[in-house]
């Protein structure tokens, strides 16, 4: 009986934990990952004005190299990645300087939030690519996703900008070919976030025969 009480008490306790945790503010959740503040953009703030002009500017350069050059890919959500270097070089044209951003631990990493840091006057700015499909564009399709991580990608207090590509399949030679219409800049601070929750394993306890796996058959070829 008290281990079927105990059962019980952890199903419950499970049950809780599932449930997602919706409408959190994106400036909460930074602080929270990295101790470090999402500075609010400021309209009337002139330098914060003029940084928006620089990434308008590089937006329209990168779009312009992307319709040019087009993006080949099998799939439209794979065409995000490619259109961050479009960006970086857009960026690197207008003497401003961009990098991959640097992890709490020292080091560079391309996975994960935020694509970019840029900096102006020597103050640095946080800048996540995307794409889209006019389409969707008013679905509740997810499109931006944020993880923990022990060496996590914000170690500045910073605003956080979203550049985000309208792009649409120009198929040639059996290929698809992506270019773009239109594109968004966006001020991420107040973000709403959702916690969806995973359970998750590795592969020693898959494939040790061990911890509850059981290896059925296997055979060398």
């Amino acid at each position: 009986m008290l281990q079927e009480d105990y059962i019980k008490k952890l199903e419950d306790s499970l049950k809780q934990f599932l449930q997602p945790v919706k409408n959190i503010p994106f400036n909460i959740v930074i602080e929270v990952l990295s101790s470090k503040k999402v500075l609010d953009f400021d309209e009337n703030n002139s330098e914060h004005k003029t940084v928006l002009e620089k990434i308008i500017k590089a937006a329209e350069i990168a779009a312009k190299d992307i319709n040019i050059n087009g993006i080949s890919r099998s799939r439209p959500n794979e065409v995000g990645n490619d259109v961050e270097v479009f960006v970086k070089n857009a960026l690197t044209n207008l003497n401003i300087k961009v990098e991959t951003p640097q992890t709490n631990q020292g080091n560079k990493k391309s996975t994960g939030y935020p694509d970019i840091i840029f900096w102006y006057n020597d103050k640095p700015y946080y800048l996540e690519c995307k794409t889209f499909n006019k389409k969707n564009l008013t679905t509740t399709q997810r499109s931006f996703y944020l993880s923990p991580s022990e060496d996590f990608k914000v170690i500045y207090d910073s605003i956080h900008f979203c550049l985000s590509f309208e792009i649409f399949n120009e198929r040639k030679k059996n290929k698809n070919w992506y270019k773009c219409k239109s594109f968004k800049v966006l001020s991420l601070e107040k973000l709403s976030l959702d916690i969806k929750h995973e359970f998750n394993s590795d592969n020693k306890r898959l494939y040790s025969n061990k911890d509850g796996a059981k290896i059925l058959f296997e055979k060398n070829l």
